[in-house]
């Protein structure tokens, strides 16, 4: 794959960092985006991806297998520190050490490698970032390199597809006759210090120091099999987006003060903030009187069996999610209420609010009028 100058145009090859023809520097193309970067960007402008050795990432990139790095020399630079809030989460394989002591080093691999992917792309499909596996589980934390603001949810939504996956992973081992694997989860959200690191041959690794990190590998620790644990600073951010259950103050190894724990058992009854600002009470809603009646009218041209769509386009928070929630709360007597949501850890899946509109449907056996939005 050659690399073409910006400036004169010609063709280099791909290990070059500079063109041979006018010595200009060349662009660095994102091994996960397909973005051109700066010659010297360790991390992609576009999507916020490590810009790995071009040779490295190709590899990787065409072997279907997990691939596991390691560093191969002592690190070799060190760039400046940024402090950043995210949710660290690590995940372990329980009794994969008694697996490995019974069974051949290759049976063992090609079991635990297939779970080991299908963590890593939990945390991929909701743009977490894995810092590093550790050979029967794996670090990973969400909210950096790339920001996003939803990212303890994020963290978790990507624990229980763990969970999910591992126990359907899990049924087939036993079908083959083999022990089945189970995994423990643990979480914490806060500050933590975030640095790229530079070690031999080409690679950046991405690492966060503080704290945060130490009390989620400790939640990870007292995490009972199969379940996935969380910190106090975690639950206040996630709660109602997830059914939670106290497991009340823990002792925690390096933690002076007992530590308030709660497991997560699945999904609550909230999808965006405005349900979780609505649960702690709403301003006073005025004025949309034009388009309240634009919908109301609508709503009874649909009554009367003529099937409408109402589409309410705006700037970002102008309110129209409250518009709808406004006029769902005085209007939905005798219909069925369907409600679906475009939710940003959602746009891996194209059919995500389909699919959510159609199992809130199947889970609802009455109504007569099906009504529903995306927010």
């Amino acid at each position: 794959m050659a690399k073409l100058c910006s400036k004169c145009g010609d063709e280099n090859r791909d290990e070059r960092k500079f063109c041979a023809r006018c010595g200009a520097p060349l662009a660095r193309q994102c091994p996960r985006c397909g973005a051109l970067n700066e010659s010297g960007a360790d991390f992609c402008g576009e999507c916020g991806g490590a810009l790995a050795a071009p040779a490295a990432a190709a590899a990787a990139k065409k072997s279907g297998d997990l691939q596991i790095r390691v560093a191969d020399s002592p690190v070799a630079e060190s760039l400046e520190g940024e402090r950043k809030t995210v949710t660290a989460l690590f995940a372990d394989i329980k009794g994969s050490t008694e697996l490995e002591q019974d069974l051949d080093p290759e049976e063992a691999r090609a079991i635990v490698d297939p779970a080991l992917k299908l963590m890593i792309d939990a945390v991929r499909r909701y743009d977490g970032y894995v810092v590093q596996s550790t050979g029967d589980g794996i670090f990973a934390i969400f909210g950096a390199p790339v920001a996003h603001e939803d990212h303890p949810q994020r963290a978790l939504y990507a624990a229980l597809r763990m969970q999910e996956e591992l126990r359907r992973y899990s049924d087939k081992l036993l079908a083959d006759g083999r022990a089945p694997l189970e995994i423990r989860v643990g979480v914490n959200t806060g500050e933590v210090v975030v640095r790229s690191i530079a070690t031999g041959g080409g690679h950046v690794e991405y690492t966060p120091i503080g704290h945060t990190t130490n009390l989620a590998s400790r939640m990870q620790a007292v995490a009972p099999t199969g379940s996935i644990a969380i910190t106090e600073h975690t639950r206040r951010m996630v709660e109602g987006y997830f059914a939670l259950k106290p497991r009340g103050p823990t002792r925690v190894k390096g933690v002076s003060d007992a530590v308030n724990v709660y497991e997560v058992v699945g999904l609550g009854p909230l999808r965006t903030r405005l349900q979780r600002s609505a649960g702690r009470g709403l301003t006073k809603f005025v004025g949309r009187e034009r388009e309240m009646e634009a919908m109301r009218n609508a709503a009874e041209l649909a009554r009367a069996g003529r099937g409408q769509i109402v589409a309410a386009m705006a700037e970002a928070g102008t309110g129209k999610s409250r518009l709808f929630f406004e006029f769902k709360a005085k209007n939905q007597s005798g219909w069925m209420v369907l409600e679906t949501f475009s939710v940003s850890h959602g746009k891996a899946s194209a059919y995500f609010p389909v699919i959510d509109l159609l199992h809130n449907y199947f889970s609802k056996s009455k109504g007569r009028t099906i009504s529903a939005h995306a927010g």
